[in-house]
């Protein structure tokens, strides 16, 4: 049973190794959406996600016998890496499967902290199978990273930090997974101020507890497939299902472009870093039909590779247009591309590259193609450019931006 007394015991006891993540006030989403937002920074932790606090509380629970025999897990990296920082402040071995699809940080950061980490599987219910089996064959205790109530009940630590910073809150965004975290936050929520609502987020392309939840009983989805790696579950957790049913308020879903802008957000406004999953309730607030509430979104982790971010932040320019590529046809004689560049110039564009194609049509004379990529200050400058472009004679098409 998920208790308030457990749920106080928790708190205690994961005060021992996280760090204080106070509610920061973003007035920038704030302006955007009407609402007064307040981020709950978990990607500020030690091990950069939240999940250090159900599996320090789970590992705590435990008897000296189930540690001594070894510990066991299935994750996609932050529960992974909460269990073997917990493992090795109890001085105990831990095994942790995680899926070949496993950002590298994520892989190094839990070897660091002395598991033994091993790759299988493309999503986390791979890595899951994987995991019980050498459990039953090795005799490890297996520690769920969400099916769990013990878990979750540490996990649900945020929501006694949340109300007590914020007794006010009216909202409170929990990404959603597996489950654990969401079932954890919005059970406490509910015990401390059933007037709370808290609304699950969920990646449109692994929706499992959406689904579950329209079906009426668990439901395992027959693929995943998004950017946000610690979301990509197929199957929500039985156990915590019924929890799920009955505290959270609703579900939101987004899509993965959402998440890409979000990030460029999150850098430029906070200079945070927040991996994908973590980013969902973030891409979420503009889905939130409400003005002048007091909104707390969960950023649940920060753990993300520098070629992922490089990827995320290049799309992101793209999506805001402030990055964007251009088609256009000159005749090949000289002083051509100087008239092209003193117009964009002239209108405060910055050319990244140019490609000049002379073998785009058999007479050259006739036209060759010029690719222009460059920086805009967004949308508004990107058209005024085009808009110069088209007065000075030139007929520039939109490609896709090419980096």
């Amino acid at each position: 049973m998920l208790t308030l007394d457990k749920f106080e015991e928790a708190t205690e006891v994961v005060r021992r190794v996280t760090a204080d993540t106070k509610l920061v006030y973003s007035e920038y989403f704030s302006s955007l959406t009407g609402n007064k937002i307040y981020l709950k920074p978990e990607n500020m932790q030690v091990t950069g996600a939240y999940k250090i606090r159900g599996a320090y509380y789970k590992i705590s629970t435990m008897s000296e016998e189930d540690r001594a025999r070894g510990l066991i897990t299935a994750s996609a990296g932050n529960h992974a890496q909460g269990v073997a920082y917990a493992a090795k402040a109890y001085g105990v071995p831990a095994t942790i499967v995680m899926p070949t699809t496993t950002p590298l940080i994520k892989v190094e950061r839990t070897r660091a902290y002395g598991a033994n980490v091993i790759l299988h599987g493309d999503v986390y219910d791979d890595a899951c199978d994987e995991a019980l089996r050498l459990a039953e064959e090795e005799g490890f205790t297996f520690i769920h990273p969400f099916d769990d109530l013990t878990v979750a009940t540490g996990q649900g630590t945020i929501a006694m930090e949340i109300v007590k910073e914020l007794p006010l809150v009216d909202y409170i965004l929990v990404p959603v997974g597996g489950g654990g975290l969401a079932t954890g936050i919005s059970t406490l929520t509910k015990l401390l101020n059933p007037k709370i609502q808290v609304i699950g987020v969920e990646p449109a392309g692994a929706n499992c507890l959406q689904a579950s939840l329209e079906r009426g009983e668990v439901v395992t989805l027959p693929n995943v497939s998004t950017i946000a790696d610690g979301t990509a579950v197929k199957r929500p957790g039985d156990k915590i299902f019924p929890y799920l049913q009955e505290n959270l308020d609703a579900i939101i879903t987004v899509d993965d472009d959402e998440l890409v802008v979000a990030f460029l957000d999150m850098v430029e406004n906070h200079k945070m870093i927040v991996e994908n999953s973590g980013l969902l309730t973030v891409a979420a607030l503009k889905h939130l039909d409400v003005r002048g509430k007091k909104v707390v979104s969960v950023l649940s982790g920060g753990n993300m590779d520098v070629i992922t971010m490089s990827q995320v932040v290049q799309n992101g320019l793209i999506a805001r247009d402030r990055i964007f590529t251009l088609s256009v046809l000159l005749p090949d004689r000289p002083g051509e591309l100087v008239r092209v560049s003193t117009v964009i110039a002239e209108s405060q564009g910055n050319v990244v590259k140019l490609e000049h194609n002379q073998f785009y049509s058999t007479n050259r004379n006739a036209a060759v193609e010029l690719r222009i990529t460059m920086e805009a200050f967004g949308t508004e400058h990107k058209m005024e450019i085009i808009n110069k472009l088209e007065e000075a004679g030139f007929r520039p098409k939109q490609i896709q931006a090419q980096l």
